[in-house]
């Protein structure tokens, strides 16, 4: 399944938790119910996956971690907050760019 695939099944999960959770809870509730949503779908879905950087080959383990890589295709950081910041936004883009997976265009999505 390509990158598509994954994001619009994620989307239509997320809102199916949401309309059922509703906003405001912690973080960490809404990466279970989406892991559990996501892997009983039969999509491979790992949690806190460590980020290295690799610099002059030396692996630096420095404490990122994504909330959640699904099917070694998409990145999910999740986020329990009123807006969206910039820094939120930087987040991502670093996951990807430190894991190979931005290549050219990278969509972040925001407000569906």
């Amino acid at each position: 399944m390509d990158e598509n695939g994954i994001a619009s099944i994620v989307v239509d999960r997320c809102l199916k938790i949401h309309r059922s959770l509703g906003p405001g809870l912690l973080e960490s509730v809404y990466e279970e119910v989406l892991a559990y949503e996501l892997m009983n779908g039969s999509l491979k879905c790992e949690r806190q996956v460590g980020i290295s950087v690799i610099y002059e080959d030396i692996k630096m383990d420095l404490g990122f971690r994504a909330d959640m890589v699904v099917g070694d295709k998409v990145i999910l950081e999740l986020k329990s907050v009123e807006n969206i910041m910039p820094v939120h936004k930087k987040q991502l883009l670093t996951y990807l760019k430190l894991t190979g997976m931005k290549h050219g265009i990278t969509r972040i999505v925001n407000r569906l």
